[in-house]
């Protein structure tokens, strides 16, 4: 059993930065796909990116790219999510995901139910 702690949330103006950090605990981070979801009230979770295990191949949802970047620092089995020139829609409860496979393939990571593992989630305002 995997727990994923997420932090970096907060409340930032249109055009500003945030980092979220997600720690997991139970030494298999590593070996894991790991991404971030995002998710506004009366919506569904919607995948933000994902990073294979390794961190050779990464994803993200069109809105974001160019904006934010995921990475991974195996050393201490924590993911990030860099976020940049940030915008009011991009407010919401983030969270952290673990899958139990290596790879993140494009039909598999934007899927809720691929993923195994959840966080608790750290929120993110951005106001305009």
């Amino acid at each position: 059993q995997l727990q994923l702690v997420e932090s970096g949330g907060g409340s930032v103006q249109a055009g500003g930065s945030l980092r979220l950090s997600c720690v997991v605990f139970g030494n298999v981070f590593s070996r894991n796909c790991m991404g971030w979801f995002r998710q506004v009230p009366g919506r569904a979770r919607e995948g933000v990116a994902a990073i294979s295990a390794g961190g050779s191949d990464t994803h993200y949802v069109q809105s974001v790219k160019g904006r934010f970047t995921i990475a991974r620092d195996d050393a201490i089995d924590t993911l990030y999510l860099q976020m940049n020139n940030l915008k009011h829609e991009d407010t919401g409860m983030y969270y952290c995901a673990s899958s139990d496979r290596r790879d993140c393939d494009s039909d598999y990571w934007p899927i809720f139910a691929s993923w195994r593992y959840w966080g608790q989630g750290t929120q993110v305002t951005v106001s305009s």
